[in-house]
């Protein structure tokens, strides 16, 4: 059926007036996209910015902490800066261990990692390589002292985390090496984990096929044994 002037006329009013009312609504709405994003964006940064700024608790370990063998995420530390999220605790957790270090080595480049992370606590986790490598006891001694006073003077607190090792290495060197970690300890009024794998050591079933480093199932062990001591800090202003 056809339709008149009139019909035509109005028709064309109504099309032209929902063009203008489009032309005027698309540019508020396109507005409250943008708005929206930028929203979301600094939500976003203002997370990301936040836990930059968390005060950051520093790994200085070797292989043992570095979870030498294992797969991605299954290493005590890992496990550790879960602990500190669902704990609530407002740190983060930065792991600068390296499979093979020694004191030596860390002593060498926690200057730099001071500087790069300001961190509030370390934990520092070496020595064992020294000791399995039949080296300087004394040098051990003093170059883990040497750390721990490096990070009291850089304002943080210290967690040691001891090692002791398998008898066929001679009593009178396994006593001087298991002893060394308490020693530096007192002596500079540090906390201290005297033996981090306490309560499994002499459970091969717990080891890799080396018999050096723990399995994955036992790295929750690990982190039992650090917890009371390093809690303890995190609590303490």
């Amino acid at each position: 059926m056809l339709r008149d002037d009139n019909d035509a006329g109005l028709e064309h009013v109504r099309i032209l007036g929902f063009s203008m009312a489009t032309s005027l609504l698309l540019p508020r709405i396109f507005a409250s996209c943008i708005a929206a994003i930028a929203i979301v964006f600094a939500l976003a940064a203002g997370t990301a910015l936040h836990a930059a700024e968390a005060p950051v608790v520093l790994v200085v370990g070797d292989s043992i902490s570095a979870g030498y063998g294992l797969s991605s995420g299954e290493g005590w530390v890992d496990l550790l800066a879960s602990k500190v999220t669902s704990e609530g605790c407002p740190y983060r957790v930065v792991n600068a261990s390296i499979s093979g270090d020694t004191t030596a080595g860390g002593r060498a480049r926690l200057a730099g990692l001071l500087k790069q992370h300001r961190p509030a606590i370390v934990i520092i986790e070496l020595g064992a390589n020294d000791a399995l490598r039949g080296g300087n006891l004394a040098a051990t001694r003093a170059n883990l002292d040497a750390m721990v006073a490096a990070v009291q003077a850089a304002g943080a607190k210290v967690l040691i985390v001891g090692m002791q090792l398998p008898p066929n290495y001679g009593a009178a060197y396994g006593r001087e090496f298991g002893a060394l970690f308490g020693d530096v300890a007192k002596a500079r009024k540090t906390a201290v984990v005297p033996y981090a794998f306490e309560g499994f050591g002499e459970d091969l079933a717990q080891f890799q096929p080396d018999r050096i480093h723990p399995t994955a199932a036992a790295q929750r062990r690990i982190l039992a044994n650090v917890w009371p001591a390093l809690s303890a800090l995190l609590q303490r202003k």
